[in-house]
C-alpha cells in the first residue's frame, strides 16, 4: 500500500549568491536560501519564504514544480533540506530538475500497521521496526509519499524483510529483499546483574556515595594479615 504524491507549486524569488552575512539577514526576514541544479540548464539560487517553504514540502511528496520569478514550471525534487537543530527551522534547501519521463531513484518512508493488532504484540512481544526508510525507483510522478506494510499477523519470534514489502505498481524497490524489516521478539527481563550495574548508592546531595574508608580490602578481625608488629618480647 502506498500514498504517490503529487506535485506541488512553489513559487520562489532569484537570489544573488553573497557571503553568511546575507545569508543571515535573509534568514532574519524569514526567507530561506536555496538552489536548484541537474538537468540541462545552470544551477540557480533562489529565495523563498519559509512558511510557503514548509506548506510546499509538507504537501509535495518527493515532486515539487519550481517557478523562479514566474518563469515556468520545473519538475524537481527535495535533494537536502537542512534544519536548525535546536529550532527546527528550515536553514537551506537542495532542488534536483527532473525529466518526468525518465525513471529516478529516491528515498520512501516505509511506515507498519497494524502493529497493536499483531497476536505476538498482544502476548506481550516487542515488534521492532528496523528498517524505516528505503531506496524505490519509478518515474517522478509515480514515486509514492510513503509505502504502508501491514504487519497485524506478525507472531512471536517472526521476522520479515523487504521481500514481503509489495510497492505499488510502476516502482521496483532497490534495496537488498533479504533486508530486514522488522521482528517480534520476547522482551528481555533484567537479570540481577543488570540491575546491580544500573543501581547505585547515592546521598541526599544526588552525588554516588564513595565507599567508606577501609571498607574495601579490610584486614579480618584478630591482627593485620601481613603479619605486623606482635606485642611482647
Amino acid at each position: 500500500m502506498a500514498e504517490k504524491s503529487t506535485a506541488t507549486k512553489l513559487v520562489v524569488e532569484p537570489r544573488e549568491v553573497a557571503g553568511s552575512r546575507a545569508v543571515r539577514r535573509l534568514r532574519r526576514r524569514g526567507l530561506v536560501p536555496g538552489v536548484v541544479y541537474g538537468g540541462d540548464a545552470d544551477p540557480e539560487s533562489f529565495q523563498v519564504d519559509g512558511r510557503t517553504l514548509r506548506q510546499a514540502l509538507a504537501h509535495s511528496g518527493a515532486l515539487l514544480e519550481l517557478s523562479i520569478d514566474g518563469a515556468k514550471g520545473q519538475a524537481c525534487l527535495v535533494k537536502d533540506h537542512q534544519r536548525d537543530p535546536v529550532k527546527g527551522q528550515t536553514l537551506h534547501v537542495d532542488l534536483l530538475r527532473v525529466r518526468l519521463d525518465e525513471a529516478i531513484q529516491a528515498q520512501v518512508m516505509l511506515e507498519l500497521e497494524g502493529v497493536d493488532e499483531s497476536p505476538g504484540v498482544k502476548e506481550g512481544g516487542v515488534l521492532e521496526h528496523i528498517t524505516r526508510e528505503v531506496t524505490v525507483e519509478a518515474l517522478p510522478t509515480a514515486i509514492p509519499d510513503l509505502i504502508r506494510h501491514d504487519v497485524s499477523d506478525m507472531e512471536i519470534n517472526d521476522t520479515i524483510t523487504l521481500e514481503s514489502v509489495k510497492p505499488p505498481e510502476g516502482v521496483t524497490l532497490m534495496d537488498d529483499l533479504e533486508t530486514v524489516v522488522a521482528t517480534v521478539v520476547v522482551p528481555r527481563m533484567p537479570t540481577e546483574e543488570d540491575i546491580e550495574q544500573e543501581t547505585e548508592l547515592v546521598g541526599e546531595d544526588g552525588e554516588p556515595i564513595e565507599p567508606a574508608e577501609g571498607e574495601e580490602g579490610e584486614a579480618p578481625a584478630g591482627g593485620d594479615a601481613g603479619g605486623g608488629e606482635s606485642s611482647g618480647g
